[in-house]
């Protein structure tokens, strides 16, 4: 029972302690409520994120005392401060309740109203509210981008404590889970922690009930000035820096040793009385070694009690743990919520939020990239579709991979390439739609899905000779192989002999062509020496009339 009590404090202070670097510059606490003032200049978005993170929301003004309250917070601040109440419709509605604004508590329940005067029901104005000391707290419309001084933040708990008795000459000092504190606290909260001056006696608020330091070590370090660790029964105590000892009266704060009975043990990291002699201890989250002097690491997670159930994961530290969100959430205020993934437009056509993740679809004509999931590719699945065509051009159309496209009048249609008639693969190939698949005969193996290697075993498995049917196993499309890689057709010795049967038959024409030439000029040579031959000798060719 202890051990759960100690868990619900660690549960208690983790959600409600919160305060993500952001401190309150003031606050006040009445009945069950906590009401804090930041003056942080920002938007109303921005006011509403950061009271969530701090386990509350805008502080919402529904009575006459919540509006006493301001005058307490804001009594030394300028300027506007954002609250809780905005509008919800596109305009003002003078018959509904709080003129169709709604507090941030999804509701319009007041008892009490303070707009300004006159009130401004045009739906130009702005749609959330802030109030300020200059105008006595009056409900004022503001652009919600526009930055306001700060905000103001409410809190609700329950199980408070009452104050600690102070005898004379004693004073007693709080500090709120909130952030905030002083001695003059009229309610206090769980997870308030109360210093008891001057003998610096320390407590913490849990279950209405004030628990004295050292309490579990998981709080605020147990309430010790230097560390907390937990002895052999399981017992939390407070130890210090070498040379110092804890002080008997509280058992929290550390003052000088004359004689530190730890040094003589060498003890990793501290030790305790026990019985009349002292002995070894770890700080929390350690467990003792086997030498009795070195501590190591104790996974916390492995208790699930550790944080909350649902969303929350437990992640493990040196000496301790941390609860975050699961992977898809992130904590508003004292909860994970789910994240909306979509909203970051991760996919290229339709995204679908789920709890925890998301999922990305394609639109008709398309399907997922088997590379890139959030991303679409145009998709037939058979033999024939029309193009994706530009509606401005159509020209200017796209087929999937593996189709070709072809013009049928004023109509563009996608085709597809039947690849195995280009001999991409080694042996067996079937054609599909959009691409094509490879495999090899008996005795191969298909090597980058489209080469075919011999095995180490014999291709002739029956022993008959014959080559036997290839097996064409059902595997996924490939793609093109590269064109450095693609099969060639014809051998290199093929080639050759091509080459030299074209050069050969260049040789032969040119030398008959030049024979005939040669021919026909000796010809012509003859015939004119001997016409000049005969002109010579005063020879003349007669012909008889007879």
């Amino acid at each position: 029972m202890k051990a759960v009590a100690g868990l619900c404090v660690v549960w208690w202070t983790l959600l409600m302690g919160r305060t993500g670097g952001t401190e309150p510059s003031g606050g006040y606490c009445i009945g069950s409520q906590c009401f804090t003032v930041f003056q942080d200049p920002c938007d109303y978005e921005t006011a509403r994120s950061q009271c969530g993170d701090l386990g509350g929301h805008l502080m919402t003004v529904r009575s006459s005392v919540s509006h006493d309250v301001l005058n307490i917070l804001l009594g030394n601040f300028t300027g506007r401060f954002w609250i809780g109440l905005h509008l919800t419709g596109r305009c003002p509605d003078a018959a509904a309740a709080l003129n169709g604004f709604e507090w941030v508590t999804k509701d319009s329940e007041s008892d009490f109203f303070n707009w300004a005067s006159p009130f401004d029901s045009s739906c130009s104005s702005g749609r959330c509210v802030s109030v300020s000391q200059a105008d006595e707290f009056r409900w004022t419309r503001e652009p919600c981008a526009q930055h306001a001084a700060g905000f103001l933040c409410e809190n609700r708990f329950s199980d408070a404590c009452k104050s600690l008795p102070a005898a004379e000459g004693e004073s007693v000092i709080y500090r709120t889970p909130m952030g905030f504190g002083g001695e003059d606290l009229l309610s206090l909260p769980p997870g308030t922690t109360a210093i008891r001056m001057p003998a610096e006696t320390t407590y913490v608020c849990f279950a209405e009930q004030w628990l004295k330091a050292p309490w579990t070590c998981e709080v605020h370090k147990g309430g010790c000035e230097y560390k907390c660790a937990t002895n052999p029964d399981k017992e939390p105590s407070c130890y210090c820096p070498p040379g110092q000892i804890i002080n008997p009266a509280n058992k929290v704060t550390c003052e000088e040793a004359t004689e530190d009975p730890c040094l003589p043990l060498g003890c990793a990291h501290a030790c305790y009385k026990k019985g009349d002699s002292w002995a070894c201890m770890c700080d929390h989250g350690f467990n003792l070694a086997e030498d009795g002097r070195s501590c190591v690491d104790y996974n916390d997670c492995k208790d699930e009690r550790q944080c909350p159930p649902g969303s929350f994961k437990c992640v493990n530290t040196p000496g301790g743990f941390r609860c975050v969100c699961q992977d898809g959430y992130s904590l508003s205020g004292a909860q994970c919520v789910d994240d909306d993934e979509c909203i970051s437009a991760p996919c290229e056509h339709i995204c679908t939020n789920t709890v925890g993740s998301y999922k990305c679809s394609c639109f008709e004509g398309y399907r997922e990239d088997p590379h890139s999931p959030n991303k679409c590719r145009l998709h037939c699945g058979k033999q024939e579709c029309p193009a994706e065509c530009d509606p401005n051009d159509r020209y200017q159309c796209f087929c999937p991979v593996g189709y070709v496209s072809e013009e049928r009048g004023d109509v563009t249609f996608c085709v597809d390439i039947d690849e195995c008639n280009s001999y991409y693969c080694d042996q067996a190939c079937e054609n599909t739609f959009g691409s094509y698949v490879c495999s090899c005969s008996r005795g191969f193996t298909l090597v980058s899905k489209y080469r075919c290697v011999k095995s180490d075993d014999d291709a002739d498995l029956d022993g008959s000779g014959a080559t036997p049917t290839p097996d064409i196993p059902e595997t996924s499309a490939v793609p093109h192989p590269e064109p450095t890689r693609q099969p060639s057709a014809v051998t290199v010795g093929g080639l050759v002999g091509i080459v030299l049967c074209t050069v050969f038959f260049i040789v032969l024409v040119v030398f008959l062509a030049q024979r005939i030439l040669c021919g026909r000029g000796k010809t012509e040579s003859a015939d004119a020496l001997k016409t000049r031959g005969d002109e010579a000798h005063g020879l003349r060719h007669v012909t008889s009339d007879t």
